[in-house]
């Protein structure tokens, strides 16, 4: 297969196995676990923990695709490397497209996310300013990125563990709200598994992190069902929780579904306090998101599908300085004119899609017996994907579209380059 054509120097190996799982955690226990719970309620009304079940065995077959890949392909980037390496470079391309843009997209809606729980009335400011403090932190090198998740990641589990104690100990929790039916349909609970999908799918930041981790062939396959493991305990016993005293009607027309549930337990005292967690776990996605963005960047750079001046590495940092403050302006500028929290259906679109080539390049891997997870991970993002609801489906096959003619034209100057010097 096609090796990357930089010479680019590699990063630094600096983050253990903790490290990973942190940076992981902080991935997944972010903003989404205090808003996702609402529209996947509307979406499957009592079949929410089905749709909960159904997307954490998609997430357990694409975790498990990409531990196996990241041990053989350890360098930055992700599946945009195991595609390119694996099926061919159109298919890598095509997952590095999807997680670019769909996540730059996230970055600028997280930050305007911290900036409606800081300070509402001056949204666009506060985003502006995290977007710059977390390009700093990241600028500064990875170990520090990790020191910081650590602490975003052990107040958000703090906040959330007082949630899950105060609804269960209340005496409006009611074990009959927890009823698993499909009242809306099997659509409905498919629905709600490609949204609660996305929220907990930043499992792939470890991997597209793989050269900056020590030992990685031993580290990745061990942190990434690690992160994903505790992730998915977490969000079971908070949708429990929370579906016990407002029940899925209750959930569905939440507009803070966390909040609103401490308030319903009797003790609205505590909702200050997960609003704060929520800024700050949306701090965690952000930091996690332009790691993971400028990474993959950096590795699409060095194959020249992205401008190669965003390949360097700063000598003494060991980061893909350029390519993280490409991330940091763009994601910045986004964030102070337009306002896209309402705007990024496409990014669980583009999400799976990125996980369907990582499955696709799995299956590659082994024998017949080791083909049935990456094809059950692979059927699951396709049946996912395609039961986003309409404007999304529609806006993410667009976005990958551009994707495609831009690789397109580019093949095609190439050629044109390469006949006029023959």
């Amino acid at each position: 297969m096609t090796q990357s054509s930089s010479a680019s120097p590699e990063l630094r190996r600096t983050l253990g196995v903790g490290d990973a799982v942190m940076i992981g955690l902080g991935s997944m226990i972010g903003a989404g676990i205090f808003a996702a719970l609402a529209p996947a309620a509307r979406a499957a009304g009592t079949g929410l923990l089905l749709g909960l079940a159904v997307a954490a065995v998609v997430a357990y077959c694409n975790a498990t695709s990409s531990a196996r890949l990241a041990a053989l392909y350890p360098a930055s980037g992700g599946t945009y490397v195991y595609g390119r390496e694996r099926l061919g470079p159109f298919w890598g391309y095509l997952a590095g497209w999807s997680f670019v843009v769909g996540k730059t997209a996230s970055c600028a809606a997280m930050a305007l996310t911290v900036g409606a729980y800081v300070w509402p009335e001056q949204a666009h400011a506060v985003a502006v300013a995290a977007v710059v403090a977390l390009t700093a932190v990241n600028y500064g090198g990875v170990q520090k990125s990790a020191w910081l998740t650590r602490a975003i990641v052990a107040v958000v589990l703090a906040v959330l563990a007082c949630v899950v104690v105060v609804c269960l100990g209340s005496g409006q929790s009611d074990a009959g709200r927890l009823d698993i039916g499909t009242s809306d349909g099997i659509g409905g609970v498919l629905q709600a598994a490609g949204l609660l999908f996305f929220a907990f799918a930043g499992y792939a930041r470890i991997a597209t992190l793989g050269e900056e981790v020590r030992d990685p062939a031993r580290t990745i396959p061990r942190a990434i069902p690690v992160a994903l493991g505790i992730a998915l305990v977490v969000y079971a016993c908070v949708a429990v929780a929370v579906l016990s005293v407002l029940g899925s009607e209750g959930l569905g027309q939440a507009s803070a579904p966390l909040a609103d549930a401490v308030r319903a337990a009797g003790v609205p005292g505590l909702a200050p306090v997960v609003r704060v967690g929520a800024a700050v776990a949306a701090l965690g996605s952000l930091l996690a998101l332009i790691l993971g963005v400028s990474r993959t960047t950096l590795a699409m750079a060095r194959d020249r599908h992205l401008p190669g001046a965003l390949a360097a590495v700063h000598p003494r940092f060991q980061v893909p300085h350029r390519a993280e403050l490409a991330v940091g302006t763009v994601v910045a500028v986004l964030a102070a004119t337009v306002d896209v929290r309402g705007a990024i259906g496409f990014s669980s679109f583009g999400v799976l899609a990125y996980y369907a080539v990582a499955n696709a390049s799995a299956w590659t891997l082994g024998s017949p017996a080791a083909r049935v997870v990456p094809a059950v991970g692979l059927l699951g993002c396709v049946v996912l994907a395609f039961s986003l609801p309409e404007v999304s489906v529609a806006v993410g096959a667009g976005v990958l579209a551009v994707g495609v003619a831009a690789y397109g034209v580019r093949r095609w100057v190439a050629g044109r380059a390469g006949a006029r010097g023959r």
